[in-house]
């Protein structure tokens, strides 16, 4: 708010309100904390553009999960990462490879971003608004959002509440359809265009990462393929891959229900076959975007790498993490073993893919990664 409040004593709230456009309008309010009910929180308290896109606050639990805008509410997911979430496509159902794709958030439910951008300021234990008409009512505090709002929807926008809430949502996703979300300025998109050297290990990294023969990323983690611009690193699909209940999370939330993933989604048929599905994440940002899967459940990134490889290698039954045996999944029966089959991984090849995976840091967040 400090900001919006300097750029309209400086330009003039009319002068700015005739002349902003949707992107730069749904920027403001990305990082406008009036649109939660205590007035605490904001879209990028939980997809912090200094860090990824992600809720980088420890709230108590690692940043396993978001804490909610009353300050004490948490929930059983991770906040995915905002960047490059424009090129997921509307969730739908693939008839080819009968299963489901695209759409927002870890289940889907959202069809686009315009319905994403509406979810979490009506999320009670999110943003905590009550209905549209709170959140709108918000919005007309402020004289600079109706002045701005009747310049790009017309002078009648605030008549209907429903209308002036997918206003909001929709500039909210322009926003976040700008390049500041999906730089592609990542060591990988500069080595597809000659501008970096791939040291061996990065260089053995990739030549696992894109074999399917080798290991199994490719099945799920690659759309366009290898040496193709624009990569995203997912295929959007939906896949139960058996990741360990989170206790710890379990122990600080009280939640005592099994995650269903994909079958939550109330826009889907054939429920028990998507039990603990999730979107597959962008790898984009992965190395700096922590803790990892749905739940937070894994610290560091070789972990998640040596989780995939334990399918395959009968040697690979402890996590470095706790020391302790891999724990169980919430749904075992729903496995996808055939999209995890790969070989087993050496040491060697397992430090060339993290090796690799951190090749895809934007530029701006290279200073993040750890060493």
């Amino acid at each position: 708010m400090k900001k919006l409040v300097l750029i309209t004593i400086f330009l003039g709230t009319n002068l700015l309100a005739n002349s902003i456009s949707k992107e730069d309008l749904g920027k403001i309010l990305f990082f406008d904390i009036n649109l939660s009910q205590n007035r605490t929180q904001s879209c990028a308290t939980c997809h912090n553009p200094q860090v990824g896109f992600i809720d980088d606050r420890d709230n108590g639990i690692s940043k396993m999960a978001s804490l909610g805008d009353d300050l004490k509410s948490l929930g059983d997911r991770q906040a995915p990462t905002a960047s490059y979430a424009k090129f997921s496509p509307k969730f739908h159902y693939d008839e080819k490879k009968k299963l489901y794709k695209g759409g927002q958030f870890w289940d889907g439910r959202a069809n686009t971003l315009e319905e994403q951008a509406g979810g979490p300021p009506l999320n009670p234990i999110e943003m905590g608004l009550k209905d549209e008409s709170q959140v709108v009512a918000r919005l007309k505090e402020n004289s600079f959002y109706i002045e701005s709002f009747k310049a790009l929807f017309g002078k009648d926008i605030f008549y209907n509440d429903k209308k002036a809430f997918e206003a909001l949502s929709q500039v909210i996703a322009s926003f976040e359809k700008t390049d500041e979300f999906s730089t592609f300025d990542s060591k990988y998109d500069r080595y597809l265009k000659g501008e970096y050297d791939l040291t061996p290990l990065e260089d053995l990294g990739m030549s696992i990462f894109f074999s399917n023969n080798n290991n199994s990323c490719a099945t799920c983690h690659v759309l366009k393929g290898e040496d193709k611009e624009g990569e995203t690193f997912t295929n959007y699909e939906f896949h139960n891959i058996g990741v360990p209940i989170n206790n710890q999370l379990r122990a600080k939330n009280g939640i005592k229900e099994k995650d269903l993933g994909l079958a939550a989604n109330p826009n889907i048929k054939n429920k028990d076959e998507n039990l603990g599905k999730y979107k597959t994440p962008t790898l984009r940002n992965v190395a700096v975007t922590s803790p990892y899967m749905h739940n937070g459940v894994f610290k560091d990134l070789k972990t998640v790498v040596l989780f995939y490889d334990k399918y395959n290698n009968k040697e690979n039954n402890i996590n470095p993490e706790t020391n302790e045996p891999w724990d169980e999944p919430e749904f075992k029966d729903t496995i996808s073993l055939k999209e995890l089959k790969a070989n087993a991984q050496s040491d060697r090849k397992i430090d060339a893919l993290v090796a690799f995976m951190k090749l895809l840091t934007d530029k701006r967040y290279e200073h993040l990664i750890k060493d």
